[in-house]
């Protein structure tokens, strides 16, 4: 279940009325009324708010989980296991005909709340077509439910690393790998609950063949590419036939002159956190 424009659409009378049910202090209640309908900058001109919640502010989270609360209560009361993230949530139920029971509670209970369901986003599916905070489902053997990274998040994170490590924006490959630490190891701590070691160790593989294109790419001349291997104790043999077809950049990073000369442990040396543990 997802909300059309959540946070713009807050109505600002019906989240009062929560709040007063809440707060005894008018005062307070009075500079929440004025936090909502401060006005926005939209081309140096000031517009008046009617409804919504001011994004990024720090406390339109909080008063979202206000004006939700009645929501997660009642399925509370009807027993039912959910998870809810500002305005994503996921309901989990034993069938698809108590999925469509509950869908219609939750489209009643949000227009109550002047709330809009944004139907194109939310549906009534089997959990492993789903995900929630870039976050899915899988079964493992014997039947045990894991978690791992959706599919959309999964590909977001490639491109982010294709872009960083780039082989034509002329960086040094320190640059690339100081930029590729800070990005992972966020990634990484974000998705430390999915539990699919093989799918990490595949990344981290992928990610540092990557890393090798852009070490190749700099060394630019074949007689540079086989001076360096050559220095790295690569056979002479291995190092003739990189050399000779250099300028592939990404099929010559897998071979194995290349994981010779660069091994995974280089690159550990240099920052770059492994995904798999």
């Amino acid at each position: 279940m997802d909300l059309e424009k959540f946070f713009d659409r807050v109505n600002h009378d019906v989240l009062m009325g929560r709040l007063a049910g809440r707060i005894a202090d008018k005062r307070m209640l009075g500079l929440i009324r004025r936090y909502l309908e401060a006005g926005m900058m939209d081309g140096g001109v000031v517009v008046e708010r009617n409804e919504g919640t001011p994004q990024g502010g720090p406390l339109s989270p909080l008063l979202a989980n206000v004006l939700l609360d009645e929501v997660d209560k009642e399925l509370e009361k009807r027993g039912h296991a959910f998870a809810r993230y500002a305005d994503d949530c996921n309901v989990y139920v034993r069938s698809r005909r108590a999925g469509e029971r509950v869908m219609e509670r939750l489209r009643r209970l949000y227009a109550g709340l002047r709330l809009r369901v944004n139907e194109t986003k939310s549906a009534v599916a089997p959990v492993w077509r789903r995900k929630f905070l870039g976050y899915s489902f899988w079964v493992a053997k014997g039947g045990e439910v894991r978690g791992r990274v959706a599919s959309k998040a999964l590909e977001a994170m490639k491109c982010r690393v294709r872009r960083i490590t780039s082989r034509n924006g002329g960086r040094s490959l320190k640059s690339v790998t100081t930029e590729l630490r800070s990005y992972l190891t966020g990634w990484k701590e974000y998705f430390k609950l999915a539990d699919t070691p093989r799918v990490f160790r595949g990344l981290d593989e992928w990610v540092r063949r990557r890393l090798r294109a852009v070490h190749l790419k700099q060394w630019k001349r074949p007689t540079t590419v086989y001076r360096e291997l050559r220095a790295r104790k690569v056979p002479e043999r291995d190092a003739k036939g990189a050399a000779a077809h250099h300028s592939r950049w990404w099929k010559i990073s897998a071979h194995k002159a290349l994981n010779i000369a660069l091994p995974s442990r280089y690159f550990d040396e240099l920052g770059v956190p492994r995904l798999a543990v």
